[in-house]
């Protein structure tokens, strides 16, 4: 079973492939960073944006800046 911060962390990980989608921008490896649940002391879950090429790259600034405007 989830606890409630990994559930929020899961969904939180849906809402931003979503909106990133929603610009034709994809990361591979967008996800949960699992070893911040390992931790002893209770943390936020970190989400890893991953790795991702240039063209990515330059796709999501441009699409911040975008959003900035």
């Amino acid at each position: 079973m989830h606890s409630p911060a990994e559930a929020e962390a899961d969904a939180c990980v849906e809402e931003l492939r979503g909106a990133l989608s929603a610009h034709g921008i994809t990361l591979p490896s967008l996800g949960l960073n699992l070893p911040a649940f390992a931790a002893r002391c209770p943390v936020r879950p970190l989400i890893g944006l991953g790795n991702c090429n240039l063209l990515t790259a330059k796709a999501l600034a441009a699409a911040l800046r975008k959003g900035a405007a």
